[in-house]
């Protein structure tokens, strides 16, 4: 029997609808979610990076910044086991793991003043545990800007028009921030003149491609993130991820209207076997869906930048919960993509670009069933990837010289480590992620989705432990928690010894230093949570 796709992306919204309204609401109340309490982008505004936002623009901006290519690229890497395990673990993943994770973090985040979660491990759990957090975290995000740099790269590179669309969607994002934030232009006229300029970047990158060498583009985009980076966060993170959110609705729009008037049939197999050229479905599965289902990075977003915007205590459930059903409903469409064409042209596809070429190439398909000519539609759809995993790399890079700031800081020194210099930490971050973009995607990303995938497990772990001391209850983080750290832990295991085999030494060191790390934090956060809390401490 051959599955109708269009069945598949209804029956997924159907499900991930229900989630928000009844779990999403249920988490709120069982963790006591406050309308009436001050955010931190309130009481510590700075007008840097404690700067409220409305919801919808914070929307966008979360969104951007957790999705990037991950939820394409993971389902259709994983499409190698099939459909139908992939489509089961994004479902069941992104409402009952994921979304629990992204809107705790942030929760738990904004009740900390906008801290990391690393902060909030350090109040919980002690400094130790804190410090080994943040090592661990950082290696994660040096992996993030390696895996997506690599991403955007090949992307510009088999796409020339989306490449120079997108360096044209950053000047505009800039002008649109200026104009919003520094001469309080209407948000509402803003957005329609905004929107506009967008697409008319999009038919100017097709008429003036920009074609340049891959190693150009990881220089290029080194550059960039450094820049992004480092500026305040209304000159270009708040701004392009809002307009970013409307290509994000328009390519989903587009794809499901390409699927209903398409409807093609879902005609890979829906399962292969359990052992893929070495592989195994257990655990590689779940790390290789990696963001489609659940991320760690998210924590670190939602942590690092977005708590730090929150206007009200009552947006958290959209921001935090409804981003990842969002992300759910990409991931599927990208599944779709994958299952609908042939092995050969999925070869072919993947081999020039990778999974986000297949995706492209897929969507601008659909969209031609309804008039869309196939290269703009193309086009759009690699502009709309690349501007999600441009703000997955800024942001990952912010988060990283984040990390190394608290790592660094010593309250009781007036003079502080030079490490804690943005400037620095930003720069150090910048250089070891591009060394490692330029190893292969297909290389970095099993490690990067493990490293993920575990970052996840233990942010599960650190805001149970927080949860347990101030009373609230934890009992839904137990079985996402657990399953997720013995799953990356033996994926590590597993990448451990093929890098060996490989030769690959230097991916050796990041699995075995993320394993030792995680066993540690694990066995600290496991022995907080089983702890007798005889007075809940509020925060």
């Amino acid at each position: 029997m051959v599955m109708n796709s269009l069945f598949v992306i209804l029956i997924s919204i159907v499900c991930f609808i229900i989630a928000y309204v009844t779990y999403g609401a249920w988490l709120a109340k069982q963790w006591g979610v406050d309308p009436n309490r001050k955010t931190p982008a309130h009481t510590r505004n700075d007008g840097v990076d404690y700067v409220p936002a409305k919801a919808p623009i914070l929307l966008g901006h979360h969104f951007a910044s957790i999705a990037g290519a991950g939820p394409i690229t993971g389902p259709i890497a994983a499409a190698i086991f099939g459909w139908v395990p992939v489509l089961l673990w994004i479902i069941v993943g992104s409402i009952f793991f994921g979304g629990v994770q992204d809107y705790s973090s942030l929760f738990a985040s904004v009740r900390h003043d906008g801290r990391s979660i690393g902060e909030v491990i350090e109040v919980n759990m002690g400094k130790t545990g804190k410090k080994l957090f943040a090592a661990f975290a950082w290696l994660t995000l040096l992996l993030v800007i390696a895996a997506f740099t690599n991403i955007v790269a090949n992307t510009f590179t088999a796409v020339p028009a989306a490449a120079s669309a997108s360096m044209m969607f950053i000047v505009l994002a800039v002008g649109f921030g200026y104009f919003v934030y520094q001469k309080g232009a209407p948000l509402g006229i803003s957005s329609v003149i905004g929107v506009i300029l967008l697409f008319i970047c999009i038919w100017l990158g097709n008429i003036f491609p920009l074609a340049l060498s891959k190693n150009t583009w990881v220089g290029i985009l080194m550059v960039y993130i450094f820049i992004a980076s480092v500026a305040p966060v209304w000159i270009l993170l708040q701004p392009r991820d809002y307009l970013n959110s409307y290509l994000l609705y328009a390519m989903i729009i587009g794809a499901v209207l390409g699927l209903l008037f398409m409807r093609p049939a879902m005609v890979s197999p829906a399962f292969t076997t359990f052992n893929v050229g070495g592989q195994w479905l257990f655990p590689m599965l779940f790390v290789t869906v990696a963001c489609g289902a659940i991320s760690g990075f998210h924590s670190l977003v939602g942590s690092g930048t977005t708590s730090k915007q929150v206007d009200n205590e009552a947006d958290l459930r959209l921001i935090g919960y409804g981003s990842m059903l969002i992300e759910g409903v990409l991931a599927t469409i990208a599944i779709i993509t994958a299952a609908y064409i042939g092995a050969d042209k999925f070869a072919e596809l993947s081999a020039n670009g990778g999974p986000t070429n297949v995706f492209s190439d897929g969507i601008g398909n659909f969209m031609t069933s309804f008039g869309i000519p196939f290269d703009i539609g193309k086009s759009f759809v690699a502009l709309a990837v690349s501007a999600f995993a441009l703000t997955s790399l800024d942001t990952g890079t912010r988060l990283g010289r984040f990390i190394m700031e608290e790592f660094f800081y010593d309250p009781s020194k007036e003079k502080q480590n030079p490490l804690c210099n943005r400037y620095v930490s930003t720069l150090i971050t910048v250089i070891l992620g591009g060394w490692l973009a330029m190893t292969s995607w297909s290389v970095i990303w099993p490690i990067f989705g493990s490293a993920n995938q575990l970052l996840a497990g233990l942010a599960l772990l650190s805001v149970a432990v927080w949860l347990k001391k101030s009373g609230r209850n934890y009992s839904m983080f137990t079985i996402p928690m657990t399953f997720m750290m013995i799953v990356t832990l033996l994926a590590l295991i597993q990448l451990t010894q093929a890098n060996l085999a490989a030769g690959n030494y230097i991916l050796v060191v990041f699995p075995v230093l993320l394993f030792i790390l995680a066993i540690v934090l694990a066995v600290q956060g496991y022995k907080e949570i089983s702890k007798k809390i005889e007075s809940p401490l509020e925060k």
